[in-house]
């Protein structure tokens, strides 16, 4: 499914000339400071920086690595991401009814990132562990939406769903506000995803951004607009993110993850009316998010997972 962008810029280039930018001192510990508390308590369960050199679920040089280290990408990538699952009534039921995020969103959102990182740069044995956990909760996860249609957290066909959605929403934030991505790299992304899709039990899971298209168009009329999806992006353009002074831009951001949906399932979603970017806010996030793509934070699962590997603190942000 393609969509337009909203200006005719296009994000820089993959194959652009790249070094990481150094930033002073004082400057580059409040980035590390901020990015930390979003991450929250919760990253002090998770350890990216051992046992030394063990692997994780993707290779450092995969594309996976790439994509998941920009944290503005990232917050967009999963808010869209978030959308396309609430719009399928049988995961919107199970997300609202079964989990904290409507009383304690942040946390909740938190303990997801956290997960989303560890598939991606956590050494693999932590990383089943973390899977079997969740798949273990799974279980005990089932009801009835209000229609009257019986759901649970462990069917394979709403675990492929919500992991195509995560792939669609992080690749296309990425792709769409950092730098674009080749057809043979987005299509290596999907196939990054295969090994943990097996072990969350998302069987059919897209191994290419074709595959992403068929199951978007076959999933189409079964996603419904619901004042939950709506209620979420409230919650969100709320939650206390950024400093006050950057507040007005995490509504941008929101409007940004909303953009990047495919127009069909906007519109399905009575959505297209929640979008209020200008031409120059959306050149204004694609800035940001080529910036933040070559400043290392060394604090960030993406870096401590290079340390892991015994590969500089600067890979990622070189290639």
């Amino acid at each position: 499914m393609q969509h337009t962008l909203p200006v005719s810029e296009k994000p820089n280039d993959m194959k652009a000339a790249r070094s990481p930018i150094a930033l002073p001192s004082l400057i580059q510990h409040r980035l590390e400071t901020a990015v930390t508390e979003l991450i929250g308590s919760v990253a002090h369960e998770a350890d990216f920086t051992s046992p030394p050199g063990e692997p994780a679920l993707t290779r450092p040089d995969s594309v996976s690595w790439q994509v998941f280290k920009n944290p503005l990408s990232l917050f967009i990538g999963g808010v869209a991401a978030v959308i396309l699952e609430l719009a399928e009534p049988r995961v919107r039921t199970g997300v609202w009814s079964h989990t904290t995020f409507r009383k304690n969103p942040l946390p909740r959102m938190q303990r997801t990132g956290l997960a989303a990182m560890m598939t991606v740069y956590g050494p693999r044995s932590r990383t089943e562990a973390m899977i079997a956990r969740v798949r273990k909760m799974h279980v005990h996860v089932r009801g009835l939406t209000p229609d009257g249609i019986p759901y649970r957290a462990d069917d394979p066909e709403l675990l492929t769903w919500v992991h195509a959605t995560a792939g669609y929403g992080f690749l296309h934030a990425y792709s769409t506000y950092v730098r674009s991505l080749s057809d043979v790299e987005r299509n290596r992304f999907f196939a990054e995803g295969a090994a943990s899709s097996r072990l969350y039990g998302a069987t059919s899971a897209p191994g290419s951004e074709r595959a992403l298209d068929l199951l978007l168009m076959s999933m189409s009329d079964k996603l419904r607009a619901s004042p939950i999806i709506f209620e979420f992006l409230d919650i969100v353009r709320k939650l206390p993110l950024l400093p006050p002074p950057l507040a007005p831009v995490q509504s941008w951001l929101v409007d940004a993850a909303i953009n990047i949906l495919p127009p069909e399932v906007r519109e399905r979603l009575d959505l297209d009316d929640r979008v209020h970017l200008r031409h120059w806010q959306v050149a204004l996030i694609r800035r940001c998010g080529a910036v933040l793509d070559r400043i290392p934070l060394r604090s960030a699962p993406p870096v401590q997972a290079c340390r892991r590997m015994g590969l500089p603190d600067d890979y990622l942000y070189t290639r």
